[in-house]
């Protein structure tokens, strides 16, 4: 069963929450998901500053076992889950936002599943798990609720004091922190104003061309930037232009099948 375990718990990498979050943004609720990604970001920073603050070990750190491979999916300390609470953050605010029964089943199954194999692969204790499903449902409740108004100058500023904390990050810090402040800068500064296709091979047409150009510029900067990638603020830069190009800069470059609002 191991191996439908990790192909669960891999439901929680970052490269899938980058395909969930575009897909939602262009093709079902541009808004919305601005909203969502913001939501996302700050539950992603707040899971970073407990899961290094309390510094709590995991299963295996204590004897118990667990594959290579499942070690391989857990990084950081153990409390709470990131992959369980980004996890209903991510789904459970999808649902919370449309508010259609379906989506609310296809948010719970993914959700149980995905929490369930951090257990079921010996990385976490149930504790780490409970936690995160309980931060996630406060974030997808926030990311149904909260607008995040821009008002003038906070468009500009807001973003610009989260990359000024990444700027003051000390030596060794652990690298997520700056990914969660470039993450909450780039969701808070975007407007995604346009609206989703109508038909379906606009639908289409947008999701593959979105993709690549996402993936494109996801890999590309990692590349071009190479060890700078290993300055906090540069990361937070690479994370925030990634949700620029995600959230605006590619539907710029599509919109053709994008209306505007």
């Amino acid at each position: 069963m191991e191996a439908f375990w990790l192909a669960v718990t891999n439901l929680g990498r970052d490269e899938v929450f980058i395909v969930v979050l575009a897909l939602y943004t262009w093709l079902v609720n541009p808004w919305g998901g601005r909203n969502l990604g913001v939501a996302f970001a700050l539950s992603y920073l707040v899971n970073t500053a407990l899961k290094f603050g309390f510094d709590l070990p995991r299963p295996f750190d204590n004897g118990a076992a667990a594959s290579e491979a499942a070690r391989a999916t857990a990084g950081g300390p153990g409390l709470p889950s990131g992959h369980t609470q980004m996890a209903a953050t991510l789904w459970g605010g999808i649902a919370a936002q449309m508010g259609r029964p379906g989506a609310w089943v296809v948010a719970l199954v993914l959700i149980g599943l995905i929490a369930f194999s951090r257990l079921a692969l010996n990385v976490h204790y149930p504790s780490d798990v409970i936690v995160g499903l309980g931060l996630g449902a406060a974030f997808a409740a926030l990311a149904a609720r909260g607008h995040f108004a821009q008002p003038g100058a906070a468009r500009w500023l807001i973003p610009a004091l989260f990359l000024g904390v990444t700027a003051l990050l000390p030596a060794g810090t652990p690298r997520e922190y700056a990914v969660a402040l470039g993450l909450t800068a780039g969701f808070w500064f975007v407007r995604p104003t346009y609206q989703p296709p109508r038909d379906w091979a606009g639908r289409l047409i947008v999701a593959l061309l979105g993709l690549l150009i996402v993936f494109a510029v996801y890999f590309g900067l990692a590349a071009l930037l190479g060890g700078l990638s290993d300055l906090p603020l540069v990361r937070a830069l690479r994370y925030a232009a990634l949700v620029w190009v995600a959230a605006e800069g590619a539907p710029l470059l599509l919109g053709r099948w994008l209306r505007r609002a």
